[in-house]
């Protein structure tokens, strides 16, 4: 098995439609069902949403010191908004996630796989 990031793509300030509580329910019920599927098949390892770009503290070497700043590491209206971190038999059934959690959430999502570092 190889572990893969699913990553969830956000574009700051982008319009997305209202929902209503009820849908907010249903689309949460559908992200709750998914996450229970992805454990039940052994495929969850961890997921979570992230705060907001700005929430960001980017920390750089500068010679012998730590220079910290605030904001996301670079200026882009496209973040990464969550993630789930799954471990799948190949690419093939990482993709197959993937488009789930895309028919869940209605958002891109990428998906990359971890190196293996070996020693």
């Amino acid at each position: 098995m190889s572990q893969y990031l699913l990553s969830v793509h956000s574009v700051e300030g982008a319009a997305r439609p209202d929902m209503t509580p009820e849908e907010m329910e249903a689309s949460m019920s559908r992200v709750m069902a998914l996450e229970a599927e992805m454990k039940e098949c052994g495929a969850f390892l961890f997921g979570g949403a992230l705060a907001d770009p700005g929430s960001a503290t980017v920390v750089r070497s500068a010679g012998d010191e730590m220079v910290m700043t605030d904001g996301p590491f670079a200026e882009a209206k496209e973040h990464i908004g969550g993630f789930y971190i799954i471990d799948a038999a190949d690419l093939d059934a990482a993709l197959e996630w993937a488009g789930k959690v895309v028919d869940c959430i209605k958002a891109p999502i990428e998906v990359r796989p971890f190196q293996h570092v070996s020693g």
